[in-house]
């Protein structure tokens, strides 16, 4: 679960982090009277979940409350990077000496938590790190004990040679530290976390990822979540008993079983294909869930063929058959189906599909050729 920018910003203040006083706004009227209370200049600046805010048009900087309320009448309704933006943040506008970066994110392949920083702060560090990785400092982090003193000053340090400032930071990354593991995150970010004209340093920017196995400890946490459309589809799917993510393919995918989805993905891929979600229905599927799992594929208007790969092992070919009759009578589409059913009551499963005119195949591999054979056509069989 993303967060936005002034979600991540109130969640860092209860932390301690220093962030300036800015304020959520959703119309232009209501950036002119924040630009009034906090007394301008100040930076009106899009909130969506998405980094490139700034060059897509998304932060301005005004210098009085008329202009904030243009920026913000420009601003709201833009699309970036796909993401519609329906709030704003405004925040007072600062003097800054310097750009400085800090997160932490868990790294897969140590299986710890890592804290980085970097003197490269104000632009991507997936850039910083491919061109320059030697800009990038690291601290693991065990966490058992968690982010120690010592190991922060050490990366501060690194940053700055001025001791007051160096200490500042030591004690946000410290707070930092704090707000990753009280609140489960898989990433929090800094970006920059600015040196201000007066010496003092202050996360202008925050960038907030949470855990979704841990949201149950954290039910206020839940209720900040503001999904993207495609997210929304994976709550709902989720609510409906269906595990699904959307993907950028054009073969949608409908499989019981996490592994035999990756398999079925992998498969695609292998001979070419694009797969556009991961879909699993589960062990054992009602034909209502089947129904929801078509719904949600056919609302995707990217899929091109619909390839559905049962095994039957305590879910019941039948059962699976019995609920896409049902969900394609329901449903009005063109997309074609390629049904691949084996295992238990398959013979069942495929005299249902049969007797409402589909053929089931039982190899996978030439369902899944069949799939990209008819996207490729542009979804015409």
């Amino acid at each position: 679960m993303k967060l936005e920018e002034f979600q991540a910003k109130k969640l860092f203040r209860e932390y301690g982090i220093p962030v300036p006083d800015g304020i959520m706004v959703t119309t232009a009227e209501e950036a002119r009277s924040a630009a009034e209370k906090i007394e301008c200049p100040v930076v009106v600046k899009a909130q969506v979940q998405a980094g490139g805010r700034g060059k897509a048009g998304g932060v301005k900087l005004v210098k009085t409350p008329a202009e904030a309320y243009m920026a913000a009448n420009s601003i709201l309704g833009m699309d970036i990077k796909s993401f519609r933006v329906e709030r704003l943040l405004v925040d007072p506008a600062v003097s800054i000496a310097g750009e400085y970066y800090v997160g932490i994110t868990i790294d897969r392949r140590k299986k710890l938590p890592v804290m980085m920083a970097s003197a490269s702060g104000g632009v991507d560090i997936e850039k910083v790190a491919a061109e320059t990785p030697e800009k990038i400092f690291f601290q693991e982090i065990n966490p058992e004990r968690g982010l120690r003193s010592f190991e922060a000053k050490q990366l501060a340090f690194q940053l700055f040679t001025d001791k007051r400032k160096a200490l500042a930071t030591a004690s946000v990354m410290m707070k930092l530290w704090d707000c990753f593991h009280g609140i489960d995150a898989s990433l929090v970010e800094i970006n920059p976390l600015a040196e201000l004209e007066d010496g003092s340093i202050i996360a202008l920017d925050a960038k907030i990822v949470l855990d979704d196995n841990a949201m149950f400890k954290h039910p206020v946490m839940e209720e900040m979540r503001l999904p993207t459309p495609s997210e929304q589809k994976e709550l709902d799917a989720r609510s409906h008993g269906l595990s699904y993510v959307q993907l950028d393919g054009d073969i949608g995918c409908m499989v019981n079983g996490a592994g035999l989805a990756m398999a079925t993905m992998d498969v695609i891929k292998h001979l070419g294909g694009t797969p556009a979600n991961f879909l699993d229905i589960g062990g054992s599927s009602s034909p209502e869930k089947v129904i929801h799992a078509m719904e949600l594929l056919v609302s995707d208007s990217n899929v091109k063929a619909v390839f559905i790969n049962v095994f039957g092992g305590i879910t019941r070919c039948d059962d699976v058959a019995s609920g896409l009759v049902a969900a394609l009578r329901e449903i009005q589409t063109d997309i074609p189906l390629v049904v691949r059913m084996t295992g238990t009551n398959e013979e069942e499963g495929i005299r249902i599909l049969s007797d409402f005119g589909i053929t089931a195949l039982k190899d996978m591999t030439e369902g899944a050729r069949e799939a990209i054979r008819l996207a490729g056509e542009g979804g015409c069989s």
